[in-house]
């Protein structure tokens, strides 16, 4: 048997996917692959796998799988100026290490451009939302893991207001994300990954977007089925 992550039913025949140039989804149920593909697009393009920007090179523990290493990235002929690989498990070892970077002083802060405050005396999702307000700055490439894990349904939609800023910036965004607030971005791509391969699909399409319209439209129905013996 094929060791992991080329075990994964979504991974093994994988041979080529065609990113949208403004925002591309990576979707599907837990254990999919989701986050694995993306930290390996993330890794292939020059990312730390703990996230943060290209200059960022610290290493808590050495978790990410080899699939990077088996990936091929074609690139356009234009390189973006910024990029940030952003994913919800690790952001708290980003604030970590960016105190620690201001530690030496001298020159700028580091946390000036995440808006000036430290990450850790910020709520989980006012951190995540002060970094896409000020250190996402345009004409970049941006990789997003799960960032519905910190966010607010109301910040999730101002989240999409601040991709959309940032795409007419041209800036190009790939985002694994249950939730389908955040995969609602006009004229997207949103690629399903399930146990038979990766599949391209529309909004209404995806299992997120059935499961809770089902729920939305009839909660109390739905709960009585999911709590009846």
């Amino acid at each position: 048997m094929r060791k992991y992550p080329f075990n994964i039913p979504s991974l093994k025949n994988l041979e080529m996917l065609t990113f949208n140039p403004k925002v591309t989804y990576i979707i599907g149920e837990n254990g999919m692959g989701k986050s694995t593909l993306l930290e390996a697009i993330a890794v292939a393009l020059g990312f730390n796998p703990e996230g943060g920007t290209f200059n960022f090179n610290f290493s808590t523990f050495d978790s990410h799988s080899e699939l990077a290493n088996y990936l091929r990235v074609a690139k356009g002929v234009i390189r973006p100026n910024d990029g940030f690989f952003l994913r919800a498990e690790s952001f708290y070892n980003i604030a970590t290490n960016i105190e620690e970077m201001d530690q030496g002083g001298g020159g700028p802060k580091v946390i000036d451009s995440f808006g000036g405050q430290s990450l850790h005396e910020q709520s989980h999702g006012e951190a995540f939302f002060s970094t896409f307000l000020h250190r996402f700055r345009g004409n970049g490439i941006y990789i997003l893991d799960e960032p519905e894990a910190a966010l607010s349904p109301l910040r999730q939609m101002s989240m999409l207001t601040r991709i959309h800023d940032l795409v007419d910036e041209n800036s190009q965004f790939i985002i694994a994300t249950h939730s389908p607030i955040i995969m609602a971005y006009p004229n997207s791509t949103i690629f399903e990954l399930s146990d038979d391969g990766i599949q391209e699909r529309k909004l209404e399409e995806t299992h997120h977007f059935r499961i809770m319209k089902q729920f939305f439209d009839d909660p109390k129905r739905t709960v009585y089925h999911l709590l009846k013996d």
